[in-house]
């Protein structure tokens, strides 16, 4: 009978972090964050040691300040994976748990079944975690989605919404949670595999492995805490580990990156005038046209979302060059979810504006949202704030500026020498 196979957790912790320098440091309850999480590690039964693998001096200091053990790692260590292949040439093991250093609130329960599960089936090259998500989280590109075979075997991961839910069919989604369980044999071969298409598309190193087609094995667990990768996130952590109740931020018009407009009392003031052939014609405002360029020549995209469809109104969003249209939108919540995704924000980056009860779904799911002047009380009610300007008369541009002010660009609508660094790209 051989002996049970020897497993290590390794705790990764670099000290650069872009957006949130010297984070594995960072004060949570009186502790370093890294300590935090070295002290979870520790309560995963079987594990025979856990270790800090940093680049930097002050972590490893930390670290055997309050006990642990440090592993030097180079810097320029291009994964996190390539950075476990160098702790395994200095301390050796059959398993490695990569668990990484700004979940600090990571259950040890969570990687007890992580640990377990590869001891269990000696035919599981890698092993990870997840949980189930609802359809909103599912649409955001940050958030990695998984789906499984029968046996828990991970069939593909994705940034995109995977099962796509084609005709609203009700599709249900798995979160990745990214701890990993490897092999000895893994980590061995892992730095001579080749980087396939999709993970340079997804930029998702998993991937890497599946392409070698090494099998990788996902546990289900409960939805986890969060984990610190901005300041709004380690303050929201800080919150919960000390009992308190964390108020979300208010997104401002600094914080929008999409904007999604309605197109029937928003663009145009709500007629609808038809020629003798029967085609719809509407009366657009060319300052809404050039609010429009003048947001995606700075950064903010823009959406067009419309009840109805007609050459019309996809004439009119060609001629203005916006890549980002649904027309003939039933669900609009649904559709401004989508828009999300494909733009690549969240919804406290997106502003919609709407003037009637149709818009209202939509309100509820965009971070900021905004009524026109001539809209009903109960829609003004709905929105975050009310435009000056009625549908059909600027009332886009209205928020547009507003926007590019909030922004620090308001130059290129106020002044000569700031309109003249995007006039060549504008149309009205």
């Amino acid at each position: 009978m051989t002996d049970k196979p020897s497993v290590v957790i390794v705790i990764p912790a670099r000290y650069g972090s872009t957006r949130l320098p010297g984070k594995p440091l960072a004060d949570i309850a009186g502790k370093p964050m890294i300590q935090h999480v070295h002290e979870r590690a520790l309560q995963v039964a079987g594990v025979d040691q856990v270790l800090v693998a940093t680049d930097d001096e002050r972590v490893a200091s930390a670290v055997v300040a309050f006990g642990g053990r440090a592993v030097m790692t180079d810097p320029e260590h291009p994964s996190g994976t390539d950075r476990l292949a160098e702790v395994m040439r200095q301390v050796p093991a059959e398993i490695y748990v990569n668990l990484q250093g700004d979940e600090p609130l990571v259950r040890p329960q969570d990687i007890q079944k992580l640990v377990e599960g590869m001891l269990h089936d000696d035919s599981v090259a890698v092993g990870t975690l997840c949980h189930v998500i609802d359809a909103d989280e599912a649409l955001n590109p940050n958030t990695v989605k998984v789906v499984l075979a029968d046996n828990g075997d991970a069939l593909y991961f994705s940034r995109s919404p995977i099962p796509y839910p084609r005709e609203a069919v009700e599709a249900s989604y798995l979160k990745h949670v990214g701890v990993y369980a490897y092999r000895k044999q893994v980590l061995q071969q892992y730095a001579g595999l080749p980087q396939p298409m999709m993970e340079r598309a997804e930029k998702l190193e998993q991937l890497r492995l599946m392409a070698a087609g090494l099998k990788i094995r996902a546990f289900l667990v409960e939805p986890t805490g969060p984990g610190v990768d901005t300041p709004e996130c380690l303050e929201r952590v800080r919150a919960i580990m000390q009992g308190e109740v964390f108020t979300e931020a208010v997104p401002t018009l600094a914080d929008i990156r999409l904007v999604i407009t309605d197109v029937d009392g928003v663009l145009t003031d709500g007629g609808l005038f038809y020629d003798a052939t029967g085609e719809c014609m509407k009366r657009f405002h060319v300052r809404d046209g050039l609010g429009m360029k003048l947001l995606e020549e700075n950064g903010v995209r823009v959406a067009v979302l419309s009840g109805r469809d007609s050459a019309t109104l996809r004439t009119r969003v060609a001629d203005l060059g916006i890549g980002l249209s649904q027309f003939g939108v039933k669900d609009k919540a649904a559709a401004c979810r989508e828009l999300m995704a494909l733009a690549g924000v969240q919804a406290e980056q997106t502003a919609c504006i709407g003037d009637d009860s149709i818009d209202l779904p939509a309100f509820g799911v965009c971070g900021l949202s905004y009524a026109v002047a001539d809209a009903p009380a109960y829609v003004k009610q709905a929105a975050t704030a009310v435009l000056q300007t009625e549908g059909g008369k600027g009332a886009f541009r209205e928020l547009a500026d507003a926007i590019l002010e909030a922004q620090g660009r308001q130059d290129v609508v106020s002044s000569a020498q700031g309109y003249s660094s995007v006039m060549s790209k504008m149309a009205q």
